[in-house]
């Protein structure tokens, strides 16, 4: 007979680890504002929104922005850490239907870095942008937490890169 299954008790659930948890230092509300590298440069303008999925285990990412006059909504998970290379797994899904993946790590002095394809924020690629490059981000937050800037580099070839967007993040009061 087979044994009956139970829901988990208090002290038997699974909690998120110390890895996860340094997630939590995008949680909040922030103003986002900067550009696509470029003539003629174009604006970056809008919000993202960083909160726990109910348990801790991912962070959600709400991106409502303008890449110009292009409206740009988008919804990120980050989680599933990989303990082999400490780093994350992000997947976002945007209003143009398309799914993107990246690697992220933050390292202890708080300076994250994204890495993906060439697919990432179609929005802000130029027309000549090869499908099959790379981009990248370091993120780094101000020491009193109240904001952060990203410097974003593409790569057409996987092997030389340029700068693509430079993003800064104010914390927004509020829930």
């Amino acid at each position: 007979m087979p044994e009956p299954i139970h829901a988990p008790t208090a002290d038997r659930r699974r909690r998120p680890g110390a890895e996860v948890q340094r997630l939590g230092a995008l949680v909040g509300r922030w103003r986002t504002e900067g550009h696509v590298v470029g003539q003629p440069v174009v604006p970056i303008t809008g919000t993202d929104i960083y909160e726990w999925l109910a348990g801790g285990f991912f962070l959600v990412h709400h991106v409502d922005v303008l890449v110009g006059d292009q409206q740009v909504q988008a919804i990120e998970i980050i989680g599933d850490h990989d303990p082999g290379t400490d780093s994350f797994t992000a997947r976002a899904f945007d209003n143009q239907g398309a799914v993107t993946v990246m690697r992220v790590s933050v390292d202890d002095q708080g300076v994250w870095r994204f890495a993906g394809g060439a697919d990432v924020a179609a929005a802000a690629q130029p027309g000549s942008a090869d499908p099959r490059g790379a981009v990248r981000s370091t993120l780094t937050a101000s020491e009193d937490a109240t904001a952060m800037t990203a410097r974003w580099e593409r790569s057409d070839d996987g092997s030389t890169w340029q700068p693509w967007m430079n993003v800064s993040f104010t914390r927004l009061p509020g829930p």
